[in-house]
C-alpha cells in the first residue's frame, strides 16, 4: 500500500513538469497557454512557437511516461510482495493526471497524448506501436491531430482484450485483461481532455494542422 502511494506521488510530480510551458517561456518569451488553443501541449507548441519547440516538447512529454513506468518497475522489483501490474498502472494514470493537472503550473496542463504514448510503449510495445501507427495514419489522412489521438485512446482498451503477450510486466497466469480497466481509465482521461475537440469534430469545425509548414 505504501509503495502504491509513493509511486502515485512520484509519477504525479513527474507529470507535473510541463515542458511546453518551460520551453515556450525559454524559446519564445511567453507561456504557450496564452496563445492559440491555450493548451500546454505539442500541437499548440507547433502552432504558437514552431517545429523545433514542438519536437522537443513531444520527446520530453513521451519521456515522462517512460520514466514513470521505469520507476514503477524498479519499485516493483525492490518491494517484496508488491503487485507489479498495479504499480505500473498507478504510475501510468498518475503521470497523465500530473501532465493534465500540474501542481507546479496552476493545475492547467496538456491533454496527455504524448505522455500516454510513452506509457503505452513501456507497458506493451506492440500495443503502443499499433496505436501510434493507427493515430498517425488518421492524422495524415485528416490533418486532425485530435481525431487520431482520440481514436488511438479508444483502440487501447480494445487491444488489451486480444493481446496477451509483449507486456513489460505480466505475472505468470495473468492475461492482458488485467490491464483493461487501466486502459479504459487512460482512454477516458484523454477523451475528457479532448471534449472541446470532440464537439468540433461532431460539428465539422475542428482545426486542421498543416504538416508542410
Amino acid at each position: 500500500m505504501v509503495a502504491n502511494v509513493i509511486m502515485a506521488i512520484i509519477a504525479y510530480c513527474i507529470g507535473s513538469v510541463n515542458f511546453s510551458i518551460i520551453i515556450s517561456k525559454k524559446m519564445a518569451g511567453f507561456d504557450v497557454r496564452e496563445k492559440g488553443s491555450g493548451n500546454a501541449g505539442t500541437t499548440n507548441m507547433l502552432r504558437s512557437v514552431g517545429k523545433k519547440a514542438a519536437a522537443i516538447t513531444l520527446v520530453c512529454d513521451i519521456l515522462k511516461g517512460v520514466v514513470a513506468i521505469i520507476i514503477s518497475i524498479i519499485i516493483g522489483n525492490i518491494v517484496k510482495g508488491a503487485n507489479k501490474e498495479l504499480l505500473l498502472q498507478i504510475a501510468g494514470v498518475s503521470v497523465v493526471l500530473g501532465h493534465t493537472f500540474p501542481i507546479f503550473f496552476g493545475f492547467k496542463g496538456g491533454k496527455g497524448v504524448a505522455t500516454s504514448l510513452g506509457i503505452l510503449l513501456m507497458s506493451n510495445w506492440k500495443i503502443g506501436l499499433i496505436c501510434l501507427v493507427f493515430a498517425l495514419v488518421l492524422m495524415i489522412l485528416t490533418r486532425m491531430v485530435s481525431l487520431g489521438s482520440c481514436a488511438a485512446a479508444v483502440l487501447f482498451p480494445v487491444l488489451t482484450l486480444f493481446i496477451n503477450d509483449s507486456y513489460t510486466v505480466l505475472t505468470d497466469g495473468k492475461t492482458g485483461n488485467v490491464y483493461f480497466i487501466y486502459s479504459v481509465i487512460l482512454a477516458v482521461i484523454v477523451l475528457y481532455n479532448h471534449r472541446s475537440n470532440i464537439k468540433r469534430l461532431l460539428n465539422g469545425t475542428e482545426n486542421k494542422v498543416s504538416f508542410k509548414k
